[in-house]
């Protein structure tokens, strides 16, 4: 993903995520932090999917629509803020595809898993993909609540 691709992805998640809008400062929040752990799914000039994901710590997560100043410094996980595929490319295993590549970011850096919070709609897709929930405090509760009141927080080992 590049600054160029921006527009693109606010607009797909826009279209994508109705019942979860993130303002466009926040797509370019994660671009800035991390750019290694943010890819774009291109058709032509079309852009059809994106990930954005960085290096995290711990079970607090970040809200949603929720701009981050730093990240951690030691990270224990790699975590997903987002994966987005448009309707026309769903079904083709991307997500998969997607997610194996997270999986070989995160063995670059060393961390033993992959994290992400999961709305109520996903969390089937998810716990296929080998996620499973966290155990998680009150705190997270909070933040996750930031979400929708069925959104939990998975994570998948990195198998070796």
């Amino acid at each position: 993903m590049t600054p160029d691709d921006l527009i693109s992805v606010t607009s797909l998640a826009t279209q994508i995520h109705t019942d979860y809008p993130e303002d466009a400062a926040v797509f370019a929040n994660r671009l800035q932090l991390a750019p290694d752990g943010c890819f774009v799914l291109n058709k032509g000039a079309l852009i059809e999917g994106y990930i954005l994901s960085h290096p995290w710590f711990g079970c607090i997560t970040p809200k949603l629509n929720a701009i981050l100043t730093a990240l951690p410094q030691a990270p224990d996980r790699w975590y997903i803020h987002d994966i987005v595929l448009s309707p026309t490319t769903r079904g083709l295993g991307l997500a998969g595809t997607g997610i194996a590549l997270m999986e070989t970011i995160a063995r670059s850096y060393a961390l033993p898993c992959i994290s992400l919070v999961s709305t109520r709609l996903a969390l089937k897709f998810w716990e296929k993909q080998g996620f499973t929930p966290e155990n998680i405090s009150t705190e997270e509760e909070k933040v996750l609540a930031s979400y929708d009141p069925e959104a939990r927080l998975l994570s998948r080992i990195i198998a070796d």
